[in-house]
């Protein structure tokens, strides 16, 4: 157990991933109080918004894979499949969903207004524009290059 423990504690490509998303939740955080947002806990967890951590996280994990075990090796092109996959989930299907929430959403006023139904409102903002995505994977792909010569 203490050899698990060790072994993720020195596994620098997955504190390079944490780091990144940190950095991208934080930027989330800064945009929203420049803003002139009140803080919102949430804020630290929430999806959607700019940047995309998730696009940040998965960029750097291909980026330190890469250079921990080549551009050339199978590992390389399976994190960056990854990330592409997760980076084109995030601004389509993700996004689509929010967009669909915020019809129902206005679907659900209506039948308020009128007094037909009561519903609990969903949550609109799930995914990323490709902006959003875009400026994730650079703060992905900028990360890990601080740590590896």
């Amino acid at each position: 157990m203490i050899g698990f423990w060790q072994g993720v504690f020195n596994n620098r490509a997955f504190w390079i991933t944490l780091l990144a998303w940190a950095i991208a939740q934080g930027l989330k955080i800064t945009i929203g109080l420049a803003q002139g947002k009140k803080f919102n806990f949430y804020w630290i967890l929430r999806t959607g918004g700019m940047p995309s951590a998730h696009s940040a996280a998965v960029a750097a994990l291909a980026m330190s894979v890469g250079k921990e075990t080549g551009f050339s090796s199978a590992y390389f092109a399976l994190a960056t499949i990854f990330a592409l996959i997760t980076m084109f989930d995030a601004q389509t299907w993700r996004r689509s969903i929010g967009v669909q929430a915020r019809v129902l959403n206005r679907m659900i006023d209506d039948f308020q207004e009128k007094g037909k139904i009561e519903e609990a409102r969903m949550k609109e903002l799930v995914g990323h524009t490709p902006i959003e995505v875009f400026f994730g994977a650079l703060i992905g792909l900028v990360t890990p290059l601080f740590f590896y010569k």
